[in-house]
């Protein structure tokens, strides 16, 4: 099949094309600035925010299936710039649904638990979402935006995605790695609960919902909710790095730009009785993120 797939410098686009090269599929991958991935695909620079250039990429491709994974995450930048948030989480979505709808190419859109208020958590596909703050608006006017224009696409919603290397800038679990090598202290949210996500099972459920050419809304995320705090100890077993290292800390007391759910997390009872791919437990997840590490190092 030919896909196309866009945030491919990205920490899940990179992998989701990987995986569908492995698949023996045809890619073209779309990214911001030099190609800084590996893989044989083809690689096209693209400003998704420009409807133009979003157009003439996917007519020259020609797709039978977009993975659409590219935003803006950084979720107080997204509060302190609503325009550059709206363009790349709103409009680029637009962009991509439009050329998905002359195509009749299949959509993946790749979404997030920060639609939800997490009051309520965990939710699960049926939840309604009540977001707060510019990223969660944002975020969740890009669902509605890719059902717009391709009724049928899937919106794949996912949570604090991690994984090695960190293709771009540190994610949380990278960075908490990083700054633990380095004897660092760091503050961690005790009141925060979220389905932390391995990237690398990430972008297989992407895969699967764009070769099945499934619809309807996924979570697709890490298997279990846990706070930040225990995420980040149950790192420190798996690593060796001293959870000494970590202070626990409430939300509140950080004053951040960007309201945060709280009891957030994702329920996954739908893609395990459903996909092929299983999502992981933690402990699976953070031995994966460790081999990786290592790897990495040549160890």
């Amino acid at each position: 099949m030919r896909f196309l797939v866009t945030g491919s410098n990205g920490l899940v686009g990179s992998r989701v094309c990987a995986l569908l090269e492995k698949g023996g599929h045809q890619v073209v991958g779309l990214g911001r600035g030099p190609r800084r991935t590996q893989g044989a695909y083809r690689y096209v620079e693209c400003d998704l925010t420009r409807d133009t250039d979003v157009a003439a990429a996917l007519e020259d491709a020609a797709p039978e299936v977009i993975i659409h994974p590219a935003s803006m995450t950084e979720v107080d930048a997204c509060e302190r710039d609503p325009e550059q948030a709206y363009a790349a989480n709103v409009a680029a979505v637009a962009a991509v649904g439009r050329g998905a709808r002359k195509l009749g190419a299949h959509l993946v859109h790749v979404s997030t638990d920060y639609v939800f208020d997490g009051d309520h958590g965990p939710y699960d596909e049926q939840a309604l979402p009540n977001p707060r703050g510019v990223y969660a608006l944002t975020k969740h006017m890009g669902e509605q935006a890719a059902r717009t224009f391709v009724p049928g696409c899937a919106i794949a919603r996912t949570a604090v995605v991690y994984g090695w290397p960190a293709a771009g800038r540190p994610n949380f679990g990278a960075w908490l790695v990083g700054a633990f090598e380095k004897g660092q202290q760091v503050r961690l949210f005790e009141d925060q609960f979220v389905s932390a996500s391995f990237a690398d099972s990430v972008a297989a459920m992407l895969v699967e919902l764009g070769e099945r050419k499934l619809g309807g809304i996924w979570n697709t995320c890490g298997a279990d909710v846990v706070d930040r705090v225990s995420f980040g100890r149950s790192l420190c077993e798996v690593f060796g790095f001293d959870p000494g290292l970590i202070t626990p800390t409430r939300l509140a007391d950080m004053k951040l730009a960007s309201p945060r759910p709280l009891r957030s997390g994702l329920k996954v009872d739908k893609v395990r009785s459903q996909l092929s791919t299983q999502p992981l437990s933690l402990s699976e997840s953070l031995a994966r993120f460790h081999a990786a590490w290592m790897a990495q190092r040549g160890a």
